[in-house]
């Protein structure tokens, strides 16, 4: 595909290089014509066509020239005297070899049985009609092949930059995970801990839940996006683990719409979210409580919710701790302004609520985006 795209553009430069020139001695003819006929020296369109595109194309065969000398000497920098003095000399040189070369092109172009020509007067007229305009067109000449090396290295230049922030923000988002990763693992020992001492085989059921739960995230440490319905299957495994230390303390609710299943979602976006909410508004109270998981589609954006209720008698104090605050920075290195995160404790129909909006993106949009 890549080679079909470059062989494409091998072939469509040089027709646009020639579909240039030939609409410069086009115009140039048509000025050719009118003028003659404005001052009683009428010419056949046909005589200012063929006149009018030797000239041009001439000096689009010259122009290499120019385009070559200015990708080794340049007029920026420092020092810049020295080769504004070479492309001085070169524009001469520019100027004399016009008159040669159309003056050979003169000679072809005559009508067959004219008279010889006499080569060196007709170089000659050429040189003292065209020389400074010869001139003129190299410099004119060399400030577009400037120009357009200008606009190449603008645009290298924004593809580098692209390229390195694309990599930082991919490098910031692995050491955010490397940090996330860790912090669950912790606090599911911490239970299977707990819970050794209580029941063992729950223990071990649990060990291998976790067990699941790491090949899971090992497998996908290089995804920064999945599908919410992949994410929602390990956020099951979490949970199976969490009901299985608090019993019947802990219920779950599921609210998710089924459209919503196969849209991107940041990975392990939601497991620090519930599991802060079964951290502050489940483990501290005796009473049993609810964990709810929504998300739907509202105003062009993927809504997800996390939120407990029914045990806390209180509003639950909100901190950023390392899940909170990585899940907020993820949030920002992947949608920038195009997402919100919000945390809100104290309502009427929860204690603690988590509130993701981001951009609805499907997996195809996303390996558009990430192919080079």
């Amino acid at each position: 595909m890549a080679r079909a795209t470059d062989n494409r553009s091998r072939l469509v430069q040089p027709l646009l290089i020639f579909g240039v020139w030939t609409l410069i001695g086009l115009s140039f003819a048509g000025q050719f014509f009118i003028a003659s006929s404005q001052l009683g020296r009428p010419v056949s369109w046909q005589i200012a066509l063929s006149h009018s595109l030797a000239d041009w194309y001439v000096i689009a065969v010259l122009s290499i020239l120019p385009f070559a000398l200015s990708r080794q000497y340049r007029l920026d920098g420092p020092q810049w005297w020295p080769r504004f003095f070479l492309h001085l000399v070169a524009s001469g040189l520019f100027s004399v070899l016009f008159v040669l070369v159309r003056s050979v092109v003169a000679v072809w172009q005559l009508p067959p049985g004219s008279a010889s020509p006499d080569f060196l007067a007709m170089a000659q007229t050429l040189l003292v009609k065209t020389w400074h305009f010869n001139m003129l067109i190299y410099w004119v000449i060399l400030s577009v092949a400037h120009a357009l090396a200008f606009y190449r290295g603008y645009q290298e230049r924004e593809a580098r930059t692209a390229e390195l922030e694309r990599s930082l923000v991919e490098a910031r988002l692995q050491a955010l995970q490397m940090q996330l990763n860790p912090h669950f693992l912790f606090n599911t020992l911490h239970a299977i801990s707990a819970l050794m001492h209580e029941n063992v085989d729950d223990a071990d059921r649990m060990i291998a839940r976790l067990s699941e739960l790491l090949r899971h995230a090992l497998e996908s440490t290089d995804q920064h996006e999945v599908t919410l319905e992949t994410e929602l299957s390990f956020l099951e495994r979490y949970l199976y683990i969490e009901q299985t230390r608090f019993g019947e303390r802990l219920e779950i609710q599921w609210a998710i719409d089924p459209a919503t299943r196969t849209l991107m979602v940041p990975n392990l976006i939601l497991q620090p979210l519930v599991e802060n909410a079964v951290q502050h508004g489940i483990e501290p109270y005796s009473a049993p409580g609810t964990v709810a998981i929504r998300s739907r589609i509202e105003s062009d954006r993927l809504v997800l919710e996390v939120s407990n209720f029914g045990s806390a008698q209180e509003p639950v104090e909100i901190h950023d701790g390392v899940g909170l605050s990585n899940t907020r920075s993820r949030l920002e290195q992947l949608y920038g302004h195009e997402q919100s995160f919000t945390l809100e404790s104290g309502l009427k129909d929860a204690a603690f609520k988590a509130t993701i909006r981001l951009p609805v993106r499907r997996e195809t949009e996303r390996e558009q985006i990430e192919s080079p």
